[in-house]
């Protein structure tokens, strides 16, 4: 199933379905008695580290992203904020080590927005990209991209590049963040590369059946979400949630 096309009010109490996917999107510029709510919700070492920021914007948009992490991991586990413990896999790839249980997560931000993924019994990875003028972006386009994408968007007319470039970035940045594997594993897969179609993985490695989907618009941002299989619905919510 597609995504919604538009981020929507979220239900009171959103129930997660195993075949369901929720998607978040949080404003990072958040009021100030909101911050102090997600501070207190915070573990010692998020405070530690979220006090090592040197500018207020940085330290509020973290302190935003991990306390909403939180309240909501805390809703779909059926737990308190304070009772949650995260752990990081080899490459960086966040997860849930208490309390146990099938709930998977993924987290993005970029410019002035977050996005907070979950489903439950599978890996997924979601990412947002803040579309914005970029200094040699014909070396970065080819460092990041594969051989056939980057052979794709050297084609596009140039007007159509920058935006493609995003489109491009997001989809593959939500693959390595759901397989785990990082950026060496960037050359091994192939993604579409207009902005203005459809993602969709042109080649991928073998084993798992990976679902790439754009998410609904956001001005001036790129965003997309990759999971495993078929029948899945995606539902996409605007922080905060509906009480």
């Amino acid at each position: 199933m597609m995504p919604a096309t538009n981020w929507q009010s979220p239900p009171a109490g959103p129930s997660l379905g195993p075949s369901d996917v929720h998607v978040w999107r949080l404003a990072l510029a958040q009021a100030p008695d909101q911050l102090a709510r997600f501070a207190g919700t915070l573990s010692a070492d998020e405070v530690d580290r979220a006090a090592r920021f040197h500018f207020d914007r940085d330290r509020n948009a973290y302190t935003a992203t991990r306390g909403a992490l939180r309240a909501l991991a805390a809703h779909y586990a059926g737990c308190t904020p304070g009772a949650l413990t995260f752990g990081y896999r080899d490459r960086g790839k966040p997860y849930l080590s208490a309390p146990a249980g099938d709930l998977r997560l993924n987290v993005s931000h970029s410019g002035g927005y977050a996005l907070l993924a979950f489903t439950r019994g599978r890996e997924l990875g979601v990412d947002v990209e803040h579309k914005r003028p970029l200094f040699e972006l014909g070396s970065l386009a080819e460092a990041s991209f594969s051989p056939a994408e980057y052979a794709a968007w050297c084609r596009l007319p140039p007007p159509d590049r920058l935006d493609a470039f995003f489109a491009i970035w997001s989809r593959k940045e939500a693959f390595i963040k759901a397989t785990g594997e990082g950026v060496a594993q960037l050359a091994e897969f192939d993604v579409s590369v207009r902005a203005d179609e459809p993602a969709r993985l042109l080649r991928m490695p073998g084993g798992v059946p990976w679902r790439l989907y754009d998410l609904p618009a956001i001005a001036e941002y790129s965003a997309a979400i990759v999971v495993p299989g078929d029948g899945i619905a995606i539902h996409c919510f605007d922080w905060p949630p509906a009480r």
